[in-house]
């Protein structure tokens, strides 16, 4: 759910980045920080647990204007990838906005996709949130292994895997290089903002 911060005229939105162990939720945090001006983001803040990592910084996306005359900032999060951490991935959806589900397109991590999808639907409904209502983007990374010889699921089936039911905006990615990074935290950026000011305009 939004903050508004009176003092400094901002209303801060809370965007998580899910998906499985080494899917490439870091990365594309990693990505996102280092393109960005220091002059409109924060510093990268790293939980570090055995194996996994948080990470969070806040920016403000000056291109998404403003809402009833406060700025806007948002904060980008993601979770430990690994099951054992989903005490951590529940603590990090607590007062979220919009989601980005990062996917691992190679093909032996089929599996692994479906069940962190599942598990992030189970813990939203632990937030009494409703998968299907939440804004959410699904981001299909590791596109440039293609090129090699390791075997990776196609867009199609990744779509039927996870996107069937949701038919949410989906963008296929490479988070070490960059592509679809910005196109999806664009989109995502785009949508929870909107939904923030339609529950905004509503109080």
């Amino acid at each position: 759910m939004a903050f508004i911060d009176f003092s400094k005229r901002e209303i801060q939105c809370k965007i998580v980045y899910y998906g499985p162990g080494r899917g490439g939720k870091t990365t594309n945090l990693l990505c996102i920080h280092k393109a960005m001006n220091k002059s409109v983001r924060g510093e990268m803040v790293s939980i570090n647990t055995k194996g996994d990592r948080t990470l969070f910084f806040d920016f403000l996306p000056l291109s998404l204007g403003s809402i009833r005359n406060m700025n806007i900032k948002i904060q980008l999060y993601t979770v430990p990838g690994q099951t054992m951490y989903n005490a951590s991935r529940k603590l990090v959806l607590k007062g979220v906005d919009g989601i980005v589900f990062v996917a691992d397109s190679l093909r032996v991590r089929k599996d692994n996709n479906i069940e962190a999808l599942a598990n992030m639907e189970e813990n939203l409904k632990g937030e009494h949130l409703d998968i299907t209502q939440i804004p959410l983007v699904l981001q299909y990374n590791k596109r440039d292994l293609s090129e090699g010889d390791i075997p990776i699921l196609s867009v199609e089936e990744m779509q039927q895997d996870l996107n069937g039911r949701l038919r949410v905006p989906a963008f296929p990615g490479s988070a070490i290089n960059g592509n679809g990074v910005f196109e999806t935290l664009r989109e995502i950026s785009k949508i929870t903002v909107k939904q923030v000011h339609e529950k905004l305009l509503k109080r």
